[in-house]
């Protein structure tokens, strides 16, 4: 049975270079697929799509609300052709009944252990509208290394850089951030994966440089630990979302090689000074991610939190327009008020302003955006200074003996690698 696996393209934020990671959703849900399917993935971000009449399924894996305009598109040509659609991911999630009307099938939740089924209704033309399992999680143990083979590696590099892969060691997050969905998708209960799994997984992967997706690396201490000291004989080099700001947990991420890592920044208290102070002190960069167009923000705090950006020395920062997703408290909120200004979500890019602030207009608000970007990158924009995180990490990876020029066809493991 052949399907076509599909993650469509979106928009980039304006101001970022355009640069593309492999994407983690699918290859985590091919793992998951029975033995006999036949998999065509198609990243259409990096690669055209070309539209096969001899699939028995097209799949479609939707991450981002932005993707979902294009998503349609792709689905509603191919159920034309007579093909059945089936939707799925993280977007597919927050917008179920919309989707529905261009799927044939929809699937919510976490896939593992729950494929067969799907398959297997295929095969006897008997697929269902919806298949509902969320807040149903599989058993954390049941999380399978993902099919980083159906990609092709070549077309994940930016100027001969390797990308970085992505990689999960936890699911769940028991913080309830007030732009964030990671509540309603994934649980606000932390499941960690055995670490044995996750290093498993790790040392399957030919590249040196990993990007560990979870939520929050802010979770359970021990946990960590353990994680990081059974990481560092593998001497990758890594990103994550937060740490947990620790003095053993950072002391033994950096020994296990955390290149840098996302830190908000939403206030210019000497709480976040520090914060960054000693994760840099620890040796691992800091990418800020910068949210504007709270309810506390005017036009003199966003450009006081800039100047803040600046004196504290971030290695970079991701600076976003606050943005109502589906399903965050958020957008709860602005809905009773009746602040959200625009449902088109090709527009939710978090570079765009889709609901009304508070203390400002629309307008002064992106113009505010501008300003953040041009005042921040002044010193040489996006690209010199992830340059320079990248110049850090071969530094590192020379003097550990892993640094090696990328070649996406090599075969050869990582051990075998590091032992020449």
């Amino acid at each position: 049975m052949k399907i076509q696996l599909i993650y469509p393209t979106w928009p980039r934020l304006e101001k970022q270079t355009e640069f593309h990671l492999p994407p983690h959703g699918p290859v985590v849900l091919a793992a998951a697929l029975p033995e006999y399917v036949e998999i065509e993935f198609v990243d259409e971000n990096v690669q055209p799509l070309k539209y096969d009449i001899d699939i028995e399924m097209a799949a479609i894996s939707v991450m981002l609300t932005c993707q979902l305009p294009r998503a349609f598109e792709i689905a509603d040509r191919y159920k034309a052709m007579g093909i059945p659609v089936l939707f799925g991911g993280i977007a597919v999630m927050l917008h179920a009944l919309e989707v529905q009307r261009h799927a044939d099938s929809v699937f919510l939740g976490e896939a593992e252990g729950r494929m067969e089924e799907v398959f297997s209704d295929l095969r006897q033309k008997k697929l269902k509208k919806v298949y509902d399992y969320m807040n149903n999680f599989p058993d954390i143990c049941s999380v399978q290394t993902a099919r980083r083979d159906v990609l092709k590696r070549e077309l994940y590099n930016y100027r001969g850089i390797q990308m970085l892969d992505l990689v999960h060691a936890s699911r769940g997050c028991r913080f309830n951030c007030f732009p964030c969905c990671n509540g309603f998708l994934g649980g606000r209960q932390f499941r960690p994966r055995p670490v044995e799994a996750v290093i498993k997984e790790m040392e399957s992967i030919p590249n040196n440089r990993l990007f560990i997706v979870d939520n929050s690396l802010a979770h359970d201490k021990l946990w960590l630990i353990e994680l990081f000291t059974a990481m560092k004989p593998l001497k990758k080099k890594w990103v994550s979302h937060p740490l947990m700001d620790d003095d053993q947990v950072l002391k033994a991420a950096a020994g296990a090689g955390c290149w840098y890592v996302y830190q908000a920044v939403f206030d210019t208290s000497k709480v976040i000074e520090n914060r960054v102070k000693r994760l840099q002190d620890h040796g691992i960069g800091v990418e800020g991610t910068i949210l504007l167009g709270t309810d506390d923000h005017d036009e003199y705090e966003i450009k006081t939190l800039v100047e803040f950006l600046t004196k504290i020395k971030l290695d970079l920062a991701e600076i976003t327009i606050l943005t109502p997703f589906p399903k965050s408290p958020i957008r709860e909120q602005y809905k009773k008020q009746n602040r959200i200004l625009s449902n088109n979500w090709i527009e939710y890019t978090c570079d765009n302003v889709v609901f009304q602030p508070k203390n400002m207009s629309v307008e002064k608000l992106k113009e505010l955006y501008n300003y953040a970007w041009d005042t921040f990158y002044a010193d040489g924009g996006y690209q010199t200074k992830m340059g320079e995180l990248f110049f850090k990490v071969m530094k590192k990876e020379i003097l550990d003996g892993t640094y090696r020029k990328y070649n996406p066809r090599e075969k050869r493991s990582f051990k075998k690698v590091v032992s020449q």
